[in-house]
């Protein structure tokens, strides 16, 4: 599983024009589901998304977690976070689930984090979508975890 975390003031994405989701102050998720990914990867980053102390204190230190602050999260779907440009110059995909076995998990992590009580938003899986974002920082984290780590 592989996840790009924003830290955001406020995030939205749009579909054929329309929005579709938006949320204030909180992180937006970019997600790829593996093909090797099981429920151990999607609990283990639903318990610690929350948790990540990476918003400001009083200090100006990174020391609030999403919890701390009342945030919430837009989580997208992006299989291309595996896309592979080692060789040649167009990307392989070939590590990323395919969608009748990336759907359910990104959904199952999905649930996971509403199942932390996070206020979760969401893309729409499958669709091109247009993201807006105002990255707050900028504080932009790459999370992967391989099985067994």
């Amino acid at each position: 599983m592989r996840i790009v975390l924003q830290r955001v003031t406020q995030a939205a994405v749009r579909v054929e024009g329309k929005e579709i989701a938006r949320i204030g102050k909180g992180f937006l998720l970019l997600v790829a589901v593996g093909s090797a990914d099981q429920e151990e990867e999607l609990v283990h980053w639903a318990r610690k998304i929350p948790e990540l102390r990476v918003f400001r204190d009083a200090a100006g230190r990174m020391n609030r977690s999403l919890r701390d602050v009342g945030g919430s999260v837009l989580c997208v779907s992006q299989f291309t976070l595996y896309g592979d440009c080692r060789k040649g110059r167009r990307p392989s995909f070939a590590q990323a689930a395919p969608p009748e076995l990336a759907l359910p998990q990104f959904d199952r992590f999905v649930e996971l984090l509403r199942d932390e009580g996070v206020e979760v938003q969401t893309g729409s899986f499958g669709a091109m979508m247009d993201v807006a974002l105002i990255n707050d920082g900028p504080v932009t984290l790459i999370l992967e975890r391989v099985r067994g780590q």
